[in-house]
C-alpha cells in the first residue's frame, strides 16, 4: 500500500483525540478554518495551492485492514477502537480559496465543517498538503515577478525533501506561471510541460567536446539546447558556432545553449556576442546553477541576454523561508463560536468570509474578515463552497484555470507588495466589528469563574 494514502501518516494525537471524542460522544459540527498566522520575513503575500490534493485527501480518506490491524496491535488504544475506525470517512463541507488566489495572515484559506471526530482527525494531512504547495507557489510567484516575460522551468526534484515534495512543486510552481518542469512524472500524471537539456557526465564520456554536441544534435534534432559550461564556457560557444553549418546541412537546427555555472551575467554576454557573430542571433540562452528569485532580478536588472531559467534547490526548498505559520484551530462547536486566546496565538471565532476591496485601477485595495452571514457583506468573497456531504461540488479544475487565475492575482497586486524585500506599508486586513463583537461575547462566556460549593 502507497503510505502516502494511508490515514495513519498522521500525528499520534490526532488518533488520540479520535478515540476521546468517540469514548465520549463528541459528535456535534465542528467547524475548523486553516490560516496562517503571519507572513515570514521579505513576504508580502502567499498564494493559495494544495487544494485538489486535499480534496483527493478527504474524499479517499479510509482505513484498510492493514491499518486497522496496527491500531489494534499498537497498545495505544483499546482494541475496539480499531471497529469504530472501519466505517470512518469524511461527510462533511468544504470552503476554500481557489488555488492561485492571494491572501494574507489571519485570513482563513480553507474552512472544515463536519463532525466533530472527522474535522479534527484530518487537521495535520490538510496542513501538511497545503502548507507545502503555498510555500513553493508563493516563491515561485516571486520568481515569475522577478523575471517578467522570462521561461521559468522547476530543477528540484534531486533536492526536493521527499518523492512527493518533488512532485508537488512541480505542479505549484508551474501553476504559479513557471513555463514547466524537469520532473518527468509531473508531465506524466498531471499534463506539465518537461524540458531538459544534456548532463555534463554525457560531455565528460566524449574525448571531444564537440564532438558530444554533435551526437546530442543529432540524437535530439528537434531539441538541440547545448550545456557548454563543463570545461571553457566561451571556448564551447565557439565550437557550437563551428558545428552549426555543419549541423545545418543536414537539418538541424542548434535551438538554444545552457549556462549553469559561473558568472551569469558576464558570460551570457560573452556568450551572446559570440553567437551573434557566429550567426547564431535566434539561439536562446538558458541559465541554470543555484538561483533564486534574488538573483534572477538582478540579471534582469542588467540587461543579461538570458531568455529563461532553471530553478531548483532554491525553489523546492524555499530556501530562505522554509516554513509557514500555518494552523488549522476549531472556530465553531456544537453550535456556539470558539477561540484560542494564548498569547501570540489568539483566534477569532465563528464561521468566517474574506471580502476583497479593488481601487479604482483594479488593483487589491484592502481586505475585510467578517462573520459569514454578516448582513453587511462587502467587496468580493474569497471562500467558496468546493466540497459538500464528503464529495467535491465540481470536478478538479484544470491547471490551465488556477495559472490564468494565478496570473490575474499577480497583475492586481499593488507595486509595492511585488517587491522581494517586506513592504514598508503591510497589505490592510481589516476585522470586521461584528467579528470583534463576537469575539468579546465568546471571552465574556469562557472568562466565567464559576462559584464553588461550600
Amino acid at each position: 500500500m502507497n503510505p502516502l494514502a494511508s490515514p495513519l501518516l498522521t500525528d499520534l494525537y490526532q488518533l488520540t483525540m479520535l478515540h476521546a471524542y468517540y469514548t465520549h460522544g463528541m459528535r456535534d459540527t465542528a467547524v475548523f478554518e486553516l490560516f496562517v498566522r503571519k507572513l515570514p520575513p521579505n513576504r508580502n503575500f502567499m498564494m493559495a495551492a494544495g487544494l485538489e490534493q486535499a480534496l483527493d485527501f478527504l474524499e479517499d480518506l479510509r482505513f484498510t485492514a492493514e491499518d486497522l490491524e496496527w491500531v489494534g496491535k499498537s497498545r495505544l488504544f483499546p482494541r475496539e477502537f480499531a471497529r469504530q475506525l472501519e466505517g470512518l470517512h469524511f461527510t462533511g463541507d468544504v470552503h476554500a480559496m481557489p488555488e492561485g488566489t492571494i491572501f494574507f495572515p489571519d485570513e482563513p484559506v480553507l474552512r472544515v465543517t463536519a463532525p466533530m471526530p472527522e474535522a479534527q482527525f484530518v487537521e495535520s494531512r490538510l496542513i501538511n498538503l497545503v502548507h507545502f504547495e503555498t510555500l513553493v507557489a508563493t516563491k515561485a510567484a516571486r520568481s515569475v515577478l522577478a523575471a517578467p516575460g522570462k521561461r521559468l522551468v522547476d530543477f528540484g526534484l534531486r533536492r526536493a525533501h521527499g518523492a512527493e515534495a518533488g512532485l508537488l512543486a512541480a505542479r505549484a510552481s508551474y501553476l504559479a506561471g513557471f513555463a514547466g518542469t524537469a520532473t518527468v512524472i509531473a508531465g506524466a500524471r498531471m499534463g506539465i510541460p518537461v524540458f531538459g537539456t544534456m548532463a555534463h557526465s554525457f560531455v565528460e564520456a566524449h574525448d571531444d567536446e564537440a564532438a558530444a554536441f554533435e551526437h546530442f544534435a543529432q540524437t535530439y534534432p528537434g531539441r538541440a539546447v547545448l550545456l557548454i559550461d563543463t570545461y571553457d564556457t566561451e571556448l564551447a560557444a565557439l565550437k557550437v558556432v563551428a558545428l552549426a553549418s555543419k549541423l545545418k546541412s543536414r537539418g538541424i537546427r542548434i535551438q538554444g545553449v545552457r549556462l549553469d555555472s559561473g558568472n551569469h551575467l558576464v558570460l551570457a554576454r560573452n556568450v551572446r556576442r559570440i553567437l551573434n557573430e557566429g550567426g547564431l542571433a535566434d539561439a536562446s540562452i538558458f541559465a541554470s546553477g543555484n538561483l533564486d528569485e534574488y538573483q534572477l532580478r538582478a540579471l534582469c536588472a542588467a540587461g543579461a541576454p538570458i531568455d529563461g531559467f532553471g530553478i531548483g534547490t532554491s525553489l523546492v526548498t524555499s530556501s530562505d523561508a522554509p516554513f509557514l505559520d500555518a494552523v488549522y484551530k476549531l472556530q465553531e462547536y456544537a453550535g456556539k463560536p470558539r477561540r484560542k486566546r494564548s498569547t501570540g496565538k489568539a483566534t477569532w471565532p465563528g464561521r468566517k468570509q474574506v471580502f476583497r476591496q479593488y481601487d479604482s485601477a483594479g488593483c487589491f485595495h484592502h481586505d475585510i474578515i467578517a462573520v459569514e452571514d454578516d448582513n453587511e457583506k462587502t467587496g468580493e468573497p474569497l471562500l467558496i463552497p468546493v466540497m459538500k456531504r464528503g464529495r467535491r461540488l465540481h470536478g478538479p479544475e484544470t491547471l490551465a484555470a488556477i495559472r490564468g487565475r494565478a496570473a490575474a492575482q499577480l497583475a492586481k497586486l499593488p507595486r509595492h507588495l511585488a517587491l522581494l524585500e517586506t513592504a514598508t506599508v503591510a497589505y490592510p486586513v481589516e476585522i470586521h466589528p461584528a467579528l470583534r463583537k463576537l469575539a468579546n461575547q465568546v471571552d465574556r462566556v469562557t472568562s466565567e469563574v464559576p462559584v464553588l460549593c461550600r
